[in-house]
């Protein structure tokens, strides 16, 4: 009969969500804490609108659009925090950042990328926490009226 879907049919879908969709949710709830980061900061403290940061998303552009937004989030916060006169780094997490997105383009060099991609997760996951403690930092203090 056309249009069931056979117990093997059934396995393949499984095996293509668990493959594409579920490492995909770490890089979703990081993307979700810097549109939160960027939603924080006053508009007009923003460099960068905070929807922009689902580009990331795309498979080859995000190695280089990384750079952009590793950029702009810190720009943003450092004016926002500057704004607000909470003592904070001139551009929050710029260096960090711009390790981890060096790192993860040097993926794509053959021998060093494994090690390079080892170094690139750990860097990522300690950028997303500083953004995080940024990001919380700004919740602390409220908005200059």
């Amino acid at each position: 009969m056309m249009g069931s879907v056979g117990p093997v049919e059934l396995v393949l879908w499984g095996l293509i969500l668990i493959v594409f969709l579920i490492p995909l949710l770490p890089k979703i709830f990081y993307l979700l804490t810097l549109q939160k980061a960027f939603n924080k900061c006053a508009a007009g403290n923003r460099t960068m609108s905070p929807g922009l940061v689902w580009l990331l998303l795309i498979p080859l552009f995000d190695l280089i659009w990384h750079f952009f937004v590793v950029r702009n989030i810190a720009d943003s916060l450092g004016r926002e925090f500057q704004a607000r006169g909470v003592a904070a780094e001139p551009n929050p997490g710029r260096e960090l950042g711009y390790a981890m997105c060096a790192l993860n383009a040097a993926i794509v060099i053959p021998f060093i990328g494994i090690l390079a991609a080892l170094a690139g997760f750990v860097c990522w996951v300690m950028y997303w926490v500083k953004v995080s403690q940024f990001s919380a930092k700004l919740d602390q203090r409220a908005p200059a009226a």
